[in-house]
C-alpha cells in the first residue's frame, strides 16, 4: 500500500471511531447514572465490539479447551495499543474489569466512568502501602465476581514482541487462590503500533488459553507460574511478530 492510500485509510476509520464512540459514551454515561453496570453489560458490549469494527479489523476468540468461562479469573494478557481494553471485553464471555492507573481516574468524565464501571485504580507511585492498598481494591472486585484483566508488562509493545511479565498479579493469584487466564492478542501489532497513527488492515486473533488453578500453589512457585505464563501468552505473538518486523517500513502520511 502507498503512504497515501494508508494515511486516507487511517483517516476514515478514525473518523468512523471517533464517531461512534462519541454518542456510544455519551448514552453509557446516561445508564451508569441510573443503573448498576452489570445491568447493561450487554449494551456495553455490544458498542464495544463496533468500536473494534469500526478500526476496519476482523476479530476471531478461539478458547482452548480447558478455559473456564464461568470462573473469575485474573486474565493475563500482552499490551500492544489503545485498543486492546475494546479488543478484550470483546473476547471475554464474562463480566470483567481492569486494573487502570490511578491518575486516570482524575481525567473529567472519562475517570467518572471509570470509577463508575468497576475499574481497579492501579496506585502512580509504589511502596508498601500502595501496594497492599491495590490489592484491598483487587480482594474487593474478586469478591464481587469481577474477573480482572491484567498488561504485566506494564507497556505496550515497540517491537510487537511479548516484554517481561512484573510479578504483582501472580503473587496476587497466588495469596487469593484465584486462577489466570493467560491470553494472547495477535495482530493488533499489524492493526496499529504505538509509534504510530496509521490503522492498518488487520485481522485480531484472541486465544484464551486453558485456566490455571492455584491449588498448591506456594511462594517459591511464582517465578515458575511467571514464566509459563509468559511463554504460553508469547507463544501465539512473537512468531507473527518476527515476521511483521522483516516488512519495509510503515509509511507515514
Amino acid at each position: 500500500m502507498t503512504g497515501f492510500f494508508v494515511g486516507a485509510r487511517s483517516l476514515f476509520f478514525w473518523t468512523l471511531s471517533v464517531l461512534h464512540f462519541f454518542p456510544g459514551t455519551t448514552l453509557l454515561v446516561f445508564l451508569a447514572t441510573l443503573f448498576n453496570p452489570r445491568r447493561h453489560d450487554r449494551v456495553l458490549r455490544f458498542f464495544i465490539r463496533n468500536v473494534v469494527r469500526c478500526t476496519g479489523a476482523r476479530l476471531e476468540v478461539r478458547r482452548a479447551p480447558g478455559f473456564d468461562p464461568e470462573r473469575t479469573s485474573f486474565f493475563v494478557c500482552n499490551h500492544v495499543n489503545i485498543f486492546d481494553p475494546m479488543v478484550i471485553y470483546s473476547a471475554i464471555p464474562q463480566f470483567v474489569r481492569g486494573l487502570e492507573l490511578e491518575s486516570h481516574f482524575r481525567v473529567p468524565v472519562y475517570g467518572w466512568l471509570m470509577e463508575r464501571f468497576g475499574n481497579v485504580p492501579v496506585p502512580v507511585t509504589r511502596s508498601s502501602a500502595t501496594m497492599r492498598l491495590l490489592k484491598e481494591r483487587c480482594r474487593e472486585a474478586l469478591d464481587d465476581e469481577i474477573s480482572l484483566i491484567v498488561f504485566p508488562e506494564g507497556t505496550r509493545t515497540r517491537d510487537g514482541r511479548v516484554g517481561p511479565f512484573r510479578p504483582g498479579v501472580f503473587r496476587m493469584a497466588r495469596e487469593f487462590g484465584v486462577p489466570i487466564v493467560p491470553m494472547s492478542i495477535v495482530g493488533s501489532f499489524e492493526l496499529k503500533r504505538k509509534t504510530s497513527w496509521m490503522l492498518r488492515p488487520a485481522k485480531i486473533v484472541v486465544h484464551l488459553h486453558d485456566t490455571i488453578e492455584m491449588e498448591g500453589m506456594t511462594i517459591e512457585d511464582e517465578k515458575a507460574l511467571r514464566d509459563r505464563v509468559h511463554e504460553i501468552v508469547s507463544g501465539p505473538v512473537d512468531g507473527v511478530s518476527d515476521a511483521s518486523r522483516t516488512r519495509a517500513p510503515e509509511p507515514r502520511a
